[in-house]
């Protein structure tokens, strides 16, 4: 018997569900693509989709917030909250094969003469970006002389009718293009615009180098995804995505790039970076484009969730205490991390610490809790971090360590890290940390406990019937 696809497996889909349920808005027509996008955008976060129509007076409408909230995550896997992350590593550990067809929509029409600044409305975000750039196309590459792809995403300036400047950094993508790079040779590439949530999830998956992220994406639909052969080159893509972008990244050539506005909510300083050239564009008819809006909460999410799914496997390979972790909002969704243990000696949290360090470059600050603390509460780890450490015994400091280039506070990505004890030592006194509790507190319905009309509190409640309360003695009165 099959089995319907999880409602975030096809992006027009997914936007009927959000508007059944209250969380598509339609923006008024018209919206300026320099700063009026994001600014709409950003208004909505977390509340809302948003769609444009006729951007600047565009043909194609620009879509922003597909993934709003962490909730919206677990309802297009078609999943509970609590699991979200198990099923996303699950399907790291068990990729789908893709599926590939000849006809796909994402082709249904093929422009040869390219004019990016015409074709497509790509917005500028925000105050201080260079210009418009392209923020949730997955470049998708293949390695030279195989047929293993990487999926991710990089923001791309569109710098000319026919160029994009890319900021590549120290991953996979790179990886790939070095290899093509040393030969001579430029790396053909494709940039999909348009992606179901699914797919965009996957593109951001923690995975070893040579695992294809389109994969991942058929593992969490629970069936193969279907790709096509790109109409320039021989890169496999989404064959349902809205764009296609064909190129390739120019070999022995840089150009300058930036700033832009990126996840940190500080902007990416202008260098000379990569440079793609643009051979074709293909899109849907009628197709959608759709926008991450810098530094926004769905530019924070995406990273999030997958992100976390590949630390829980990875820390409870060599820590089986780990119960569960998440990369706060307020730590940008990288830099942050708070791991729940179920602590079993001293010492352990320490090893858990130096093991989530490692586990990422980008990890700047762990800080490692009991299972009574609920590590996606900020102020339950901040409480625990109030009542449970101490600097002098429960610091460690990692000093001239790789981090994140786009952490202002760092020497180009160099600088320091730090973990957190905030378990409770095994000695402890029994009542020295035990948590104040009102018994009975969980079962208290707030709906039927107070009354459904409030009463007039000096009428009704000071002077309440006889019977109903004490009375008032003579010098009282």
């Amino acid at each position: 018997m099959s089995v319907a696809p999880p409602p975030g497996a096809d992006l027009r889909t997914w936007l009927d569900h959000l508007q059944r349920t209250d969380r598509l808005a339609v923006a008024r027509p018209g919206a300026a693509l320099r700063h009026g996008v994001a600014a709409v955008a950003n208004r909505l976060d977390g509340t809302a989709a948003t769609l444009f129509p006729a951007p600047d007076g565009h043909p194609v409408p620009v879509l922003a917030g597909v993934l709003g909230a962490r909730s919206w995550v677990a309802e297009a896997l078609g999943v509970g909250d609590d699991a979200l992350l198990e099923r996303f590593e699950r399907a790291t550990r068990e990729p789908v094969p893709c599926t590939e067809i000849d006809t796909a929509p994402c082709q249904d029409v093929v422009h040869r003469e390219v004019d990016l600044t015409r074709q497509l409305p790509v917005p500028t975000h925000n105050e201080h970006d260079h210009g418009p750039y392209i923020t949730a196309g997955l470049l998708v590459t293949r390695r030279p002389g195989t047929r293993v792809q990487n999926v991710a995403i990089h923001r791309l300036q569109v710098s000319g009718p026919d160029r994009l400047g890319a900021l590549l950094l120290p991953r996979h993508t790179l990886e790939f293009f070095d290899d093509a790079e040393a030969r001579g040779e430029d790396l053909p590439v494709a940039v999909v615009i348009g992606n179901d949530p699914i797919t965009l999830l996957a593109s951001q998956a923690i995975v070893p180098v040579d695992h294809d992220e389109l994969e991942i994406a058929g593992a969490l639909r629970g069936s193969p995804l279907p790709v096509t052969r790109c109409v320039t080159n021989d890169v496999r893509v989404p064959a349902g995505a809205e764009f296609v972008v064909e190129g390739r990244l120019l070999a022995g050539t840089r150009e300058p790039e930036g700033p832009f506005g990126e996840f940190p909510q500080y902007y990416g300083p202008r260098a000379e970076r990569h440079v793609i050239a643009v051979d074709a564009v293909t899109h849907r008819h009628e197709p959608i484009f759709h926008t991450i809006v810098g530094g926004g909460g769905e530019h924070l999410l995406l990273g999030a969730v997958p992100r976390e799914a590949s630390f829980l496997s990875h820390l409870r390979r060599s820590f089986p205490s780990v119960r569960d972790l998440h990369l706060s909002r307020g730590g940008t969704c990288r830099y942050h991390l708070a791991v729940q243990i179920d602590k079993g000696s001293e010492g352990e949290a320490r090893n858990v610490i130096l093991g989530a360090l490692a586990v990422h470059y980008d990890v700047k600050h762990v800080v490692v809790v009991d299972t009574d603390v609920d590590v996606h509460d900020p102020a339950e780890v901040e409480w625990a971090v109030a009542t449970r450490f101490q600097a002098d015994r429960d610091l460690v400091v990692i000093p001239g360590a790789q981090g994140s280039k786009l952490d202002p506070s760092t020497d180009s990505g160099v600088g320091a890290k730090m973990g957190l004890d905030a378990t409770v030592p095994l000695a402890a006194e029994p009542m020295r940390f035990t948590r104040i509790h009102v018994p009975g507190e969980e079962q208290i319905d707030p709906s039927t406990a107070v009354s459904a009309a409030s009463p007039n509190w000096q009428k009704d409640l000071i002077r309440a019937p006889a019977g109903d309360g004490p009375t008032p003695s003579s010098a009282d009165e």
